[in-house]
């Protein structure tokens, strides 16, 4: 029967609605697409309004210098008489085609001159501009004012020098009407050119964003199904170099998937024959204390009880093994300086104990590197272990530390043993591999593969060779600087 988890006590709680309104996200294609449209209708804005400005300030121009031309035309051309201080002057009618320009002739306190003029200036029309060339201070001026554009320019007394002005305005009608026409025009093209732009970047959206739909899909893909193929790539842009980089992920979780499941299976290769052989011995030491069976001589019973003891050893030795390398494989996120020559004695210290017979020929440089003492202790320790191993009784192990010139050093161990024969050299450093000369000698095949994953996790590598008096040389490589 299936328990399910306990539910918690909600009784006298004010109930929730369980849907909730999540705000909607935007899209990275959407996104883009409102960016691209944005900056395009910025760039439109700021184009049309130089261009409107443009066009205004060349039709208000334009109209300013007609305009003057033709007040200037009517001052020199004697439409009407000089003007005289204190006398109003009388337009001659019919010499000039007005419409609906404005006209007047001002002194210099803005009084008019004009008795019957036929389209007098509105009240404001006539500013200090137009009284200082009355004045005589100015030679012309021009302004806006309320859709007209006003000039003024001096106008002739009696002894022809200036002491009036003569002012006209006319209506902006023409230009306004050009400038909403133009606003018209360039408020269509930019809006046209704002949604062609939004379809341009919801399309480059669409398309360049697609190898990130595909990885998406790809990673949601290995999370519900744990299917670890590689992506296929296309292109050789930065998403192509993404999925590149997504695929190679993969490639070494796949890589670890398969080591975690050899470790898996050739671990339970190798516990079950001890476990086999201990659970024989053991109910074979129970059946013998049955009443009726035969009895065991006190030989066999040593015998068995020497096998429990040898399996039970073989056994721990395999754990601590999976142990540290289970360990290992683990990320390290601190290192602390390691003296290597310290790591190294210390391991020669423990072997001297347990190599009777063994005897070490050891030199050493002093070396300093960042990384896991415990580590590199155990690594050196089992390549000593497993010299020890292999050397003839009254044999000896070389030790040597030495520095290569290249910011790295080598740690090597020599034996007199038989050596490693040249098939088995490829593979000496992989979990579980066990040479058919070391099967009858005790040990987990798993000590070598400890040095290897301490080397590289230090950044270097652990190899295997034959030594110049024939037996085993194994060598660490470790980068660093001398001590």
């Amino acid at each position: 029967m299936t328990l399910a988890p306990p539910q918690p006590d909600t009784r006298g709680e004010p109930q929730q609605d369980k849907t909730e309104h999540r705000p909607q996200r935007i899209t990275l294609r959407a996104r883009v697409t409102w960016l691209t449209a944005l900056c395009v209708a910025v760039a439109v804005a700021v184009v049309s309004l130089g261009a409107y400005l443009t066009v205004r300030y060349y039709l208000y121009n334009q109209a300013a210098e007609d305009l003057g031309a033709q007040a200037a035309t009517v001052a020199n051309g004697q439409h009407m008489a000089p003007a005289v201080p204190g006398e109003k002057l009388v337009f001659r009618s019919g010499t000039v085609q007005f419409n609906s320009i404005r006209i007047d002739v001002i002194d210099s306190s803005g009084q008019s001159y004009v008795e019957n003029d036929p389209t007098p200036l509105r009240s404001g029309d006539v500013s200090t501009a137009e009284e200082a060339v009355a004045a005589g201070t100015s030679d012309s001026s021009s302004r806006v004012v309320g859709g007209y554009e006003v000039v003024a320019v001096p106008y002739p007394c009696e002894d022809n020098q200036p002491c009036a002005a003569l002012v006209i305005a006319e209506p902006l009608t023409a230009q306004q009407q050009t400038l909403r026409s133009l606003s018209l025009v360039l408020f269509l093209i930019s809006g046209a050119g704002v949604i062609v732009a939004a379809a341009a970047g919801a399309f480059v959206a669409r398309g360049g964003l697609s190898p990130v739909q595909r990885l998406t899909e790809a990673t949601e893909w290995v999370g519900r199904t744990g299917d670890l193929r590689p992506i296929p790539v296309t292109g050789d842009d930065e998403l192509a170099r993404l999925t590149q980089s997504f695929n190679a992920m993969l490639g070494a979780l796949a890589q670890s998937r398969e080591q975690q499941r050899r470790l898996v299976a050739d671990a339970g290769h190798e516990l079950r024959t001890p476990l086999t052989s201990l659970r024989t011995n053991l109910e074979l030491l129970l059946a013998a204390q049955r009443p009726g069976a035969p009895a065991l001589s006190e030989q066999d019973r040593q015998e068995l009880y020497a096998d429990v003891r040898g399996q039970l050893d073989e056994l721990t030795t395999l754990i601590g093994d999976l142990v540290e390398l289970a360990r290992q494989d683990a990320p390290q996120v601190v290192h602390e300086p390691v003296e290597l020559v310290e790591v190294v004695e210390r391991a020669l210290d423990r072997a001297r104990r347990r190599a009777a017979g063994v005897s070490f020929d050891v030199s050493l440089t002093p070396w300093l590197l960042l990384g896991d003492a415990s580590a590199l202790e155990r690594a050196v320790m089992n390549l000593l272990d497993n010299a020890v191993k292999f050397s003839p009784p009254g044999g000896v192990v070389r030790v040597l530390l030495r520095a290569l010139g290249d910011g790295t050093a080598v740690l090597e161990v020599t034996d007199q043993g038989p050596g490693i024969a040249d098939a088995d050299l490829p593979h000496v450093f992989e979990r579980f591999y066990r040479s058919e000369e070391a099967r009858t000698l005790p040990g987990s095949g798993l000590g070598l593969a400890i040095v290897m994953q301490a080397a590289q996790r230090h950044g270097g590598m652990a190899y295997a060779a034959h030594a110049p008096e024939g037996g085993a040389l194994l060598t660490v490589r470790l980068p660093g600087r001398p001590g």
